[in-house]
């Protein structure tokens, strides 16, 4: 019997349903993966998640296995190098902001004892239910004007919101989708 999917997945396109069945939605707790995830979401702003899912690996590379500590000393010579790097967004402004957002990245995990700490308390550690259909709402303005008071580039709302939607703090799976049953039955994800 084949999975049901939340309506957005494209069938024909592996590395979505990979990223929709094993990632997309799912509670993330590691503070590496959070600020993977982080790291991608603002370079993604105003282009495709697909695009930034098929220059992972690149980005991987690139930005030094999304280490928060190695990205945030980077100086010139750094930011010359991945601008002439055609496996990843070539976009200044984004490549200095994950540099300082790094820099901020690191900054919460020390005031919060980790970054995990600091994101799920904005819901005392709960999964909320948002529908696909809403890009932005009350909990993720919350967020990104705390991220930007802070002083993290490309933390809008909308931007913000899909972060949370990536690392299951907001659950907008499909009712029908078999990751949504997983998340409520409280299956280990």
């Amino acid at each position: 019997m084949e999975k049901k999917r939340c309506r957005w997945v494209p069938e024909d396109d592996p590395v979505y349903l990979k990223y929709h069945d094993e990632e997309w939605g799912r509670p993330l707790h590691d503070d590496g993966k959070l600020y993977e995830m982080l790291l991608l979401e603002f370079f993604q702003a105003g282009l495709s998640w697909r695009l930034l899912l098929s220059k992972r690996e690149n980005f991987r590379k690139a930005f030094d296995g999304f280490d928060p500590a190695k990205v945030a000393a980077y100086g010139e010579e750094k930011v010359a190098s991945l601008m002439s790097d055609t496996g990843i967004v070539r976009n200044k402004a984004k490549i200095l902001a994950a540099i300082s957002n790094s820099k901020l990245f690191l900054d919460l995990q020390k005031e919060f004892g980790s970054f995990d700490a600091y994101i799920w308390h904005f819901t005392k550690g709960k999964t909320i239910r948002e529908d696909i259909t809403v890009t932005l709402d009350a909990l993720s303005d919350e967020v990104s004007k705390d991220l930007k008071k802070r002083g993290l580039r490309f933390a809008g709302t909308v931007t913000v919101f899909s972060y949370l939607q990536a690392i299951g703090i907001i659950n907008s799976h499909d009712p029908g989708c078999f990751v949504f049953a997983e998340l409520e039955r409280g299956a280990e994800v």
